[in-house]
């Protein structure tokens, strides 16, 4: 009989947030057992609701969109996306370099099977949201791992970045806010970014899905707008900020300096029209939705949820003996450290999966993120308070007398 395998182009390919662990708490839910999913950013299952303007404009919309639009998305939406990146500050875009797209992540996979050829590299951050070097390794290229550094708030470390540019370096990836840090990066610190891709001819990828989920009082600040001499992709889009992570609405915007890159323009658009267009229905809530910011800016102030979530479990995960995190600024995540020679860890998969096992407590480790110290795992924090306590006190319960054995 034929055998058929997969193709040797996944090889190096992951995607750990749906991993062997996300397997085996499938497992366990078959079996009838009640699991608390703290793995991924979906914020329809621990109740939250998207406006309800929002329902009523695909509502009435879904009758104007049963046909294909342009496979850039529609006029309307790429121009309420064109004054948003104006307000955001970025330079030398017009509404032929706006891409829509089914969520950010089918964006990402077009903007890296345009650009690399075999042996082209990438730098994507260490922890990364794992979505970036799988697309980057399926395309044939080569994620290069800058260090984001703890004890600097989870901030770039750029001697490491400049360091590990080669001249098969085609860009950088950068995620502000991060995922799975929740650092929110300093406009010094993104100039002196941007000022290394300028001195390195390289295209700046920038990930600025949470711009809108920012707290204490900070602002966010997208790169692109710091850098009009260069190349810059910017990706953001409604899953999280507007709640609906099941409707895939996002975009892409390219500024910058596009000279040099029309080869790579024309890649793209091609890739863009294979597909024939994003969702179209989906597409016409980005215009009203970025009209009506105010439920999202409620949502990361004191008093509103995602807000008092995140106070509630870093304090608690901080109270746990052999725990620390470093208080994210924005997103709903954080990426909790562990005393490894306290609980002997060598291994933050089967951390994991113990964890699971016994607790029915599912989050994702470290390496998941490409950190590759076992020492760390994600949680998110979108769960109600009540529901984030207990979750901390039976991990607190767990780690009292946990020791990973050899």
């Amino acid at each position: 009989m034929r055998v058929f395998n997969k193709s040797v182009k996944l090889n190096n390919v992951c995607y750990d947030i749906r991993g062997p662990v996300m397997d085996e708490a499938d497992r366990m839910t078959a079996a009838g057992e009640k699991i608390l999913k703290l793995n991924i950013g979906n914020p329809a299952p621990f109740g939250f609701k998207a406006p309800d303007e929002l329902i009523e404009v695909m509502s009435n919309n879904l009758t104007l969109t049963e046909g294909y639009s342009d496979s850039k998305g529609l006029a309307a939406a790429r121009e309420a996306i064109l004054e948003y990146d104006k307000k955001k500050g970025i330079p030398n875009v017009n509404i032929d370099d706006i891409y829509t797209g089914n969520g950010v992540s089918e964006l990402i996979t077009l903007s890296m099977q345009g650009l690399l050829d075999y042996g082209d590299e990438i730098l994507v951050p260490s922890p990364d949201y794992p979505l970036w070097t799988a697309s980057v390794t399926l395309a044939g290229g080569t994620a290069v791992h800058y260090i984001c550094d703890e004890q600097s708030g989870w901030y770039p470390d750029l001697k490491d970045i400049e360091k590990k540019i080669t001249p098969r370096t085609k860009g950088i990836v950068i995620i502000n806010p991060n995922n799975p840090t929740g650092a929110l990066y300093p406009r010094e610190l993104l100039e002196k970014v941007a000022e290394l891709a300028e001195k390195h001819d390289l295209i700046i990828f920038a990930d600025e899905i949470y711009d809108r989920l920012v707290m204490d009082g900070k602002k966010h600040t997208s790169i692109a707008s710091l850098a009009p001499n260069t190349l810059c992709i910017t990706f953001n889009g409604l899953s999280k900020s507007h709640l609906i992570a099941g409707y895939r609405v996002g975009w892409m915007s390219i500024s910058g300096n596009k000279e040099g890159a029309k080869g790579y323009i024309e890649g793209i658009k091609l890739l863009s029209s294979m597909r024939l267009c994003s969702n179209v229905p989906a597409q016409s809530l980005i215009a009203p939705a970025l009209g009506m910011l105010e439920e999202t800016e409620k949502l990361v102030q004191p008093g509103g949820r995602v807000y008092e979530q995140r106070e509630c479990i870093v304090s608690l995960l901080n109270d746990i003996p052999g725990v620390s995190v470093v208080k994210p600024e924005a997103a709903f995540y954080c990426f909790p450290k562990l005393d490894t020679k306290r609980f002997n860890i060598h291994d933050d998969e089967r951390f994991a999966l113990d964890v699971l096992r016994n607790k029915k407590i599912l989050f994702t480790h470290g390496g998941g993120f490409h950190w590759e110290v076992p020492d760390h795992f994600r949680i998110v924090y979108l769960p109600e308070k009540r529901v984030l306590t207990e979750a901390a006190y039976q991990l607190k319960d767990f780690l009292k007398d946990y020791r990973q054995v050899d």
